[in-house]
């Protein structure tokens, strides 16, 4: 199960992915850039996390702290570009106050009977540092794991943790694809690897051997068949079939050339593991219980339905070619360990580029593409479609919208100082020295002269999705009347601002999909109220 690691020297730890498929003398090079980047070489640096908050408190990280990566909307302009772009209404300060917003946001709260995630003892959540199951006893394992959830590595060993129920803490590092690691962090582990462990006085890296040590260690409930059963090396044999289908996916995903042979092969191994869903009866792998191949495999397939779509243009989960991998989804988001780790498609297609050096698409892709990156006016815009298995990006669990609206305006209104000066930086100015994903940008100044207009705008939006659109837009259209005849707030820094942190919305380090799709649709509300 054991990867090997990678040497610094390596021809696969100098190149981006992009280049390395070039390297025709280098065997899965590709493959091997991608471990490299994603488990050691590549998280985020320790300023961009400290440099801003925004949608989670400055003690966990957040929108400011781990920015999504590689979106293609970064590439046609810079943040205070757009301040200059279109005609936008100016409004005035006719919002509810915050102390209003949070009065109103608590009655919600009790109509709906909803209360805060308990992050330790609760569900998984990406926002928790510590996680105890019960246990009254401080945790004696600490997971270092990346902090923006962005990690597939990570996300195995945190899916194991949490089935388990192994109470550990949680400290959470940057992605060095973005800059260098904290120095604590590379004192403790000088390699930089994640995810890394520490248990009883030993440190632990490589995920493999992690899983390995914490099925030894807590074998409680265990997740492995017996070692030297018919099932153990049919498990083993289920490992070295991901370790194809991660080989195939990147083959496609990342090359420019021989796509259709590319995806021939990719398809040819995805046969094979939707074949192997349903040799045990399913639905998981080893059966009817979830093992540890379902962990190892969980990352990467969640990448895979979400990446060959938007750069592809194929559908993998919801158009019945794969009926048990259907299954095999729909099982996993009845687990709560899973559903807390699950990021959504918007998030993967722009996390993956910035990890691989580039993702190759091609014109077919453009319209599925479009509705991921809400670019189709419809996917991210009010009224939204429904959130079923049958979605472009099937979630089987579905939606609650009155609650979805909840948890993300609970978020809005706790953090909004924080959320308020991290969306400046759409009309501010970018970061100099620039890091490698544009939209992941540390240094990013925002522009303070708007600071109130953001405010007074992101209430408006608050508004909205406690009252709904209709009634936050009587109020909005009042203001626009009454800053005809006095002071005003220009509304074209305020859609640059709404935008930008419309596009820096993570799943799930921020909150879940069916919370995220309605914030970044009520923040493209406000940006069409002012437009028109």
């Amino acid at each position: 199960m054991s990867v090997v690691p990678i040497p610094a020297s390596s021809c696969s730890v100098l190149c981006t992915a992009r280049h390395l498929s070039r390297h025709r003398h280098c065997q899965n090079a590709v493959r091997l850039a991608y471990e490299a980047r994603t488990r050691g070489f590549c998280t985020q640096r320790s300023t961009d996390q400290a440099s801003s908050t925004a949608l989670v408190s400055a003690s966990s990280g957040g929108i400011g702290s781990t920015m999504l990566a590689g979106l293609k909307k970064a590439f046609t302009k810079e943040p205070n570009e757009s301040v200059q772009q279109g005609a936008a209404s100016s409004f005035a300060d006719n919002a509810y106050s915050w102390q209003e917003l949070h009065a109103k946001v608590q009655q919600r709260q009790k109509e709906l009977q909803w209360e805060l995630p308990d992050l330790e003892y609760g569900p998984a959540n990406a926002r928790s540092l510590k996680r105890s199951f019960g246990n009254s006893n401080q945790p004696a394992l600490k997971l270092y794991r990346d902090s923006a959830a962005w990690c597939p590595y990570c996300q195995k060993v945190w899916l194991q943790l949490e089935e388990k129920q192994i109470p550990y803490v949680i400290e959470k590092i940057n992605m060095r694809c973005y800059g260098d690691k904290p120095a604590a962090y590379t004192a403790t582990v000088p390699s930089g690897l994640l995810p890394a462990m520490e248990l009883d006085g030993q440190l632990y890296t490589e995920s493999d051997l992690i899983m390995q040590v914490l099925e030894e260690k807590f074998p409680e409930k265990p997740m492995m068949p017996a070692k030297g059963s018919p099932a153990y090396h049919r498990a083993q044999k289920l490992m070295r079939l991901e370790r194809q289908l991660f080989g195939a996916w990147l083959q496609w995903l990342c090359r420019s050339w021989s796509h259709k042979e590319s995806m021939a092969a990719f398809m040819r191994v995805m046969d094979q593991v939707n074949d192997e869903l349903d040799s045990d009866g399913g639905p998981f792998f080893l059966g009817k219980d979830m093992s540890l191949v379902d962990c190892v495999f969980a990352p990467f397939l969640e990448r895979i339905v979400a990446s060959i779509p938007y750069y592809k243009g194929v559908r993998v989960r919801g158009d019945g070619r794969f009926p048990n991998l259907e299954r095999w989804f729909e099982a996993m988001e009845q687990k709560p360990s899973y559903l807390g780790t699950k990021s959504d498609f918007y998030t993967h297609v722009h996390d993956l580029p910035p990890q691989l050096g580039g993702c190759v698409s091609v014109p077919a892709a453009r319209e599925m593409s479009d509705a991921i990156d809400g670019d189709d006016r419809t996917s991210w815009h009010l009224p939204l479609p429904p959130l079923n298995s049958s979605s472009l990006e099937p979630h089987s669990p579905g939606e609650d919208p009155n609650l979805d609206k909840l948890r993300a305006v609970h978020r809005l209104v706790e953090n909004h100082e924080a959320v308020v000066k991290f969306a400046a930086r759409g009309c501010g100015q970018q970061g100099s020295p620039p890091v490698n994903a544009p939209l992941s940008d540390p240094n990013a100044k925002p522009g303070m002269q708007y600071v109130d207009a953001v405010d007074a705008g992101l209430r408006h939006v608050a508004t909205a999705l406690l009252d709904g659109p209709q009634a936050a837009a009587e109020s909005l259209h009042s203001g626009m009347h009454s800053a005809a005849n006095g002071d005003a707030f220009p509304g074209a820094p305020v859609c640059a601002s709404v935008a930008y942190l419309r596009d820096r919305v993570g799943v799930p380090r921020d909150m879940p999909l069916p919370a995220a799709r309605q914030f970044r649709a009520h923040l493209n509300w406000l940006v069409d109220e002012l437009r028109n």
